[in-house]
């Protein structure tokens, strides 16, 4: 699957050695219901209007913990909606903690932040669980700031449709953070103990527990075991803003690392906003996802790497305005070691994707790569300036075959691609462009003629709905039955609002705020 460069490999940072892998290379990918009939108006949401600033107060204390390791009072911090009491994080949490939304306050991270302690790849036990309630705000103190849940510990950041819990930096609480910002702090890493390809261990096989792989630059930060069902907890209405923040250059993070992560974690309804690396980039394991928001990532908006087996669904990924900001929709993989075991394989469903880089480095919307396996049924895929699709060496095109882990080609069913009209479909390392087209065209329902008629950006409009949906239950439990392409259906199917926040990039209606302004209630 992939061969990696150590020194662009590594997701993490460290305090001590602030040194990180980055994504972007060319061979190496970056580190990081039954069907129901609803009437389908699609109104164009109103603008939501410049917010009138709120008066907050300072609450008198920090609240107190769990653990022999308390907040740290660090006073007040101010911004345009008044000033909150700064309540910093300590730099592990060795007992499992609840943190409380309190009026007031803020909560920050001094640095690089620890839930509990690795517990190794062979452990079954639960350490240390962090607990994170609704409405509240984490804010990175500087850019060297950044969460990591590791292995054999869970974090539950469950918000709500209406009090999502926010990740951000604090040029956001200041008020100097516009749609342009990004690189305000780390990010947040889940380390798991699923299998993974590219042991650490020379030798180590791979899928086992003995195949593991630590973060450059920092101790104890390893990932990877021989537990598909691992379970790192619950991140649920949760947005991460400017995050990614750049220590040197091509070593950054992005918004949400899961690394290793298995099947029993759950990670639904998140919104990754101007991410100055990925938007969300999966580093093996066996993590499912639904109902994914990326807006402004500078690089790829979804990245799969390490042999990541996973399903996702509900997907809107947009570009920011510009056309000189963001690579790939999806980059998957990396060339080399492309046989490994597990291979990657990937099942995406109801997408809908607005690129707008049209020069993007990766050269496509979407860059299949290093022997990876992706099925891809019921998407949307908006690229005028660019070709859709590249896929990048024989071994990602080879037939199937049960001993090498090996599904077969890409498949595509209901999914419509508006391309560039040069050039649709580009191969490399021995695949034609022929190829591509061949392989595209084999489902059903696809086309990469589609003249868009989406409403208010990613919302399905006539054209879209006259195509005919690709029934995906059979391929995974995990999918919800959806009679439809696309992520968004009509006018009536509003998933996506309220907890996600509003920016030039994507607005997602009146009952979501603005990405620059701090959430007051």
């Amino acid at each position: 699957m992939a061969i990696f460069v150590p020194a662009r490999t590594a997701l993490l940072i460290s305090v001590a050695s602030l040194t990180l892998g980055a994504c972007g290379a060319e061979n190496i990918a970056s580190p990081g219901e039954g069907f129901i009939v609803l009437p389908a108006p699609t109104p164009t949401p109103t603008p939501t209007p410049t917010p009138t600033p709120t008066t907050v107060t300072p609450a008198a204390a920090c609240p107190a913990i769990a653990g022999a390791a308390q907040l740290s009072d660090l006073g007040t911090i101010s911004g345009p909606q008044g000033a909150w009491r700064n309540c910093a994080f300590p730099a592990r949490f060795t007992a499992s903690t609840a943190i409380p939304k309190v009026a007031g306050v803020l909560y920050s991270l001094p640095g690089r932040v620890d839930v509990g302690s690795d517990q190794g790849a062979v452990s079954t036990n639960v350490d240390v669980t962090l607990t994170i309630d609704p409405g509240v705000t984490v804010f990175g103190a500087t850019g060297v700031s950044y969460l990591v849940v590791n292995r054999g510990n869970r974090i539950n950041a469950i918000g709500t449709p209406t009090q999502p819990i926010v990740f951000t930096g604090r040029g956001n609480v200041v008020g100097t953070a516009d749609d342009q910002t990004s690189q305000l702090w780390g990010g947040v890493v889940l380390l798991g103990r699923a299998p993974i390809t590219d042991c650490l261990a020379p030798g180590a096989a791979e899928g086992t527990a003995a195949c593991e792989r630590d973060t450059e630059g920092t101790s104890n930060a390893l990932y990877g075991g021989a537990q598909p069902a691992d379970n790192s907890g619950r991140m649920s209405y949760v947005q991460f803003r400017y995050s990614g923040f750049v220590l040197s250059a091509d070593k950054e993070l992005q918004s949400l690392t899961p690394s290793g992560v298995g099947s029993g974690t759950q990670i639904d309804h998140i919104q990754s906003h101007n991410s100055s690396d990925d938007g969300i980039e999966v580093f093996g394991g066996r993590l499912n996802m639904k109902h994914v928001v990326i807006t402004g990532a500078e690089d790829d908006n979804l990245d799969t790497d390490v042999g990541y087996k996973g399903n996702i669904q509900y997907v809107i990924a947009v570009q920011r305005s510009g056309g000189a900001v963001g690579d790939s929709m999806i980059e998957a993989d990396s060339n080399g070691n492309e046989n490994a075991v597990p291979r990657q394989s990937v099942n995406l469903t109801n997408f809908t994707f607005i690129q707008r880089n049209n020069a993007a480095t990766n050269g496509a919307a979407i860059l299949i790569r290093g022997g990876a396996d992706y099925n891809m049924s019921n998407g949307i895929v908006v690229s005028p300036g660019l070709p859709c699709l590249r896929i990048n060496s024989v071994t990602t095109t080879q037939a199937a075959g049960a001993a090498t882990d090996e599904l077969g080609p890409p498949i595509f069913n209901s999914v419509q691609m508006q391309c560039s009209g040069a050039r649709q479909f580009v191969g490399s390392g021995g695949v034609t462009d022929a190829a591509i087209q061949t392989i595209f065209t084999a489902g059903t329902n696809s086309s990469f003629t589609y003249t868009p008629s989406l409403v208010s950006l990613f919302i399905n409009g006539a054209t879209e709905t006259a195509v005919s949906a690709f029934n995906a239950v059979p391929i995974s439990s995990f999918f919800t039955a959806a009679n439809y392409i696309g992520a968004v259906k009509d006018g009536s199917d509003t998933w996506y609002a309220s907890w996600t926040c509003n920016s030039a990039t994507a607005n997602f209606g009146t009952t979501s705020g603005a990405c620059t302004v701090i959430p007051t209630t």
